[in-house]
């Protein structure tokens, strides 16, 4: 398949970046929504070698609202002109605006497009509900509806924890999947692989949270964290986190003309699943491109909000666990939620580009049961 010619508006990410990764009240704690996304995206276009952008597409589920894509814009220096456009997909996010902006590639739409995620838990807004008396407290909440209560709208870690449970997934198994996690990470940063693709962000140049430590053992001391009997811990889960990713999305057409290397979209499925089952939303999508595609994937890289999620929907598709972040994901690194779809797309493209593997693929599981997933090609 790869040998046929392809169309000249084939979709193409020619660049990716992303900041370091701090914990939640951590390194970024001070870094606002705007500057996150603002870096990232001009270092993104300067990379890109873009003399204008057709539009910013950034995915963002806890900011103050106004359109941060293109505040980001504005912020990283494109010009009054460029437009922008904001997505809440929740943890699809990033990912889903990757895919967006490759369709509008696709459809002949444009031919220059930043897209990606950005997420400051540190700094976003308090979020309450309206008092039904004005002499009522407001009502906080951490987080928005999903789904329909009358559906099920469980949290994610209870959630979590029934997907395992179904799955069968072992706490031993979940402990060891989240300590490799954390040691490919180490390494990575450790051996200075992720420098290319890092932004630094007011002094922080490097991810803060994989722990060199996290050994078996260890994480086996740590008790349920959602449910009693859970197989779901602090140490097995991912950490919530500030951070942002963005990628420079053009044509064939143009990447050919410039003699950029790069990663060809191959496929892309969006898909809703039953959300008191969020977690192995990815299943289905991932089971239609792998279907369409007729290949596996070298390399896989996963949003790793739950080690036993992750492992459910793997062996759902007969995906080996030892493919996925192989320089660590979420559960190491941290999950900025809107972010880190897009922080998938930019590892496969640093991964891919200087490790040579030939096709790889992103996806992942969000809230209300919305999975994604993508596949992409190495092209030079």
């Amino acid at each position: 398949m790869s040998a046929a010619v392809p169309d000249p508006l084939t979709p193409v990410v020619v660049a990716g970046r992303r900041s370091p990764i701090g914990t939640a009240g951590g390194s970024l704690r001070d870094v606002e929504l705007d500057r996150l996304a603002g870096a990232t995206t001009s270092a993104v276009f300067d990379d890109a070698g873009f003399e204008r952008v057709d539009e910013v597409l950034l995915g963002n589920t806890r900011g103050p609202g106004g359109n941060p894509a293109r505040v980001a814009a504005l912020r990283a220096g494109l010009g009054p002109e460029t437009p922008g456009m904001t997505v809440d997909r929740q943890c699809a996010s990033g990912l889903s605006t990757i895919v967006t902006a490759a369709r509008l590639v696709s459809a002949g739409v444009g031919e220059r497009y930043l897209a990606g995620g950005a997420e400051s838990a540190s700094t976003a807004p308090w979020r309450a509900w309206r008092p039904r008396d004005v002499t009522d407290p407001p009502r906080f909440y951490t987080r928005a509806p999903f789904a329909p209560p009358d559906v099920g709208d469980p949290d994610m870690g209870p959630a979590a924890d029934l997907v395992a449970a179904e799955a069968g997934i072992t706490r031993q198994r979940q402990d060891e999947f989240a300590a490799r996690s954390h040691r490919r990470a180490s390494a990575a940063r450790e051996d200075g692989r992720f420098e290319a693709e890092l932004v630094g962000m007011t002094g922080v140049r490097h991810d803060e949270r994989p722990r060199t430590g996290f050994d078996v053992r260890r994480l086996a001391r740590f008790p349920p964290a959602f449910t009693s009997g859970g197989t779901a811990t602090a140490a097995n889960s991912c950490g919530i986190a500030d951070g942002a990713a963005m990628v420079a999305v053009t044509s064939e057409r143009l990447r050919r003309e410039r003699g950029l290397p790069g990663l060809r979209l191959l496929d892309a499925e969006i898909v809703g699943t039953d959300p008191n089952r969020l977690g192995t939303a990815a299943v289905p999508a991932m089971d239609a491109v792998l279907r369409r595609q007729r290949r596996l994937p070298e390399v896989v890289e996963f949003t790793e909000a739950f080690a036993g999620q992750v492992l459910a929907c793997l062996d759902a598709v007969g995906l080996d666990e030892r493919l996925v972040s192989p320089e660590g994901g979420a559960i190491a690194l941290g999950h900025p939620w809107a972010a880190s779809g897009a922080v998938l797309v930019v590892r496969l493209f640093h991964r891919m580009l200087h490790h040579g593997e030939s096709v790889g693929m992103a996806a992942l599981s969000s809230g209300g049961g919305l999975g994604i997933a993508t596949m992409w090609e190495l092209v030079r």
